[in-house]
């Protein structure tokens, strides 16, 4: 039988840019969280830097969450820009486990500026981990309800995804997990940044969330930089 999954929604201290300094926030997280899978913000290991540049897979400033993942048995799901082999750039999702990280998801539906350097990602993405098939999603992506349709149509377990909002985008958020969790019948994780970042966001609504597949809230952070919602799903 499947077991039960604990997951953890993380709003780390970001440094616009400074990939290396963030992943060892992010190594911190994963550590004190004591969670198979943590989940981050939308472009979290560059801040929601619009001009950053792209962050391989392989980089060794990487190191750290490696390692922490190694250390907790972890599974972190991180947000960064990253290019492919034709030059193109997306806002990514990268896995990052005690082998190292790969990207295991692209941002299908962009926002506001977002498409002036980004091209789209392709199918919703789908990860297995310990007999669960998780739904992946990144920000506009969650309010888009050709992806939550097609997510749904997967037959996935839960749902996680990192966010970047506003405060007062905040109802919205919580509509969208609401809906996610319904129509996907999905246990949901949105984890969503915290303090100011770039692009206009010098206010963040943070209050990242677990929900049921019923849309009951199981796990909320605050607003605050260093929040942490975890939660047994399952």
């Amino acid at each position: 039988m499947r077991r039960p999954l604990i997951v953890a929604a993380a709003q780390p201290a970001i440094v616009p840019g400074e990939v290396e300094r963030n992943a060892i926030a992010h190594a911190e997280m994963v550590r004190a969280a004591d969670a198979r899978v943590v989940v981050f913000p939308e472009l979290s290991l560059t801040g929601y830097e619009l001009g950053a540049d792209p962050v391989s897979p392989a980089d060794a400033a990487l190191s750290p969450l490696v390692e922490a993942c190694a250390e907790a048995g972890s599974l972190a799901l991180v947000g960064a820009p990253v290019r492919d082999e034709t030059g193109r750039d997306f806002i990514a999702m990268l896995c990052v486990e005690g082998t190292g990280a790969e990207v295991c998801y692209r941002k299908t539906w962009l926002g506001g500026s977002e498409a002036e350097r980004f091209s789209p990602g392709g199918a919703p993405g789908l990860l297995d981990v310990d007999g669960w098939h998780i739904g992946l999603g990144i920000c506009k992506d969650t309010g888009a309800p050709r992806h939550v349709a097609a997510t749904a149509t997967m037959a996935v377990d839960a749902y996680f995804a990192g966010l970047v909002h506003l405060p007062e985008e905040l109802a919205e958020q919580e509509a969208r997990g609401f809906v996610i969790s319904r129509t996907c019948r999905a246990w949901v994780v949105f984890a969503s940044f915290a303090g100011p970042t770039g692009d206009g966001f010098t206010e963040t609504a943070g209050t990242s969330t677990v929900w049921s597949p019923e849309g009951k809230v199981l796990a909320r952070a605050g607003r605050e930089v260093g929040g942490v919602a975890r939660a047994s799903i399952g």
